[in-house]
Order: C-alpha cells, then structure tokens, then sequence
C-alpha cells in the first residue's frame, strides 16, 4: 500500500469472544458490509483482527458462523435498516 493512502485512516483492533472453532469476520461502513473481507483470527481465546479504516464514524457488526452479532463490549449503538442494531465507533 501507498504511503499516500494512509494519510487519515488509522489501524482499528476488533476482538471479540466465541466457541473456539466458529468462523468470525467483521463488516462495516469502513469495508462496504463485505461480511467475509475481514476474518477474525482466535488468538489466547479471543478473536482478533486489525483494520485500516479512515477518520470519521462507522458502523459495524459481528458476523459469527453466519449470525450477524453486535458487540458486547461497545456501548454505542445505532438502529439500521433491518429493525436491529449496529455498534458504532468513532476514530480520530
């Protein structure tokens, strides 16, 4: 990647616990809601992952074995489209 391209966008850590074994990826505004671009590795009995994403607000959610899934550790939220709730972050 470019260095130009990383001017503004700052590395975002995603963790999040489930069974060992599950299929975890994140999507959000910062990815399109691609629900499979960014897989979430099982890491000491975490999943975890790092993603460059630009300055500003995103939403985002938790796909785990095929169920869309907010996280439990943001307290932010925000109603979507669907009648269900997306985690929002903001970055700096």
């Amino acid at each position: 990647m470019a260095r130009s391209s990383l001017a503004g966008k700052k590395r975002l850590r995603f963790e999040v616990k489930a069974e060992p074994g599950s299929e975890v990826f994140v999507a959000g505004t910062f990815n399109g809601w691609n629900h499979k671009k960014h897989k979430l590795s099982l890491k000491n009995g975490v999943y975890t992952t790092s993603v460059l994403v630009s300055k500003g607000r995103h939403e985002y959610k938790y796909i785990v074995n095929n169920v869309w899934c907010i996280d439990p550790e943001c307290s932010e939220w925000a109603p979507n489209e669907h009648g269900s709730l997306n985690n929002v972050v903001t970055v700096s």
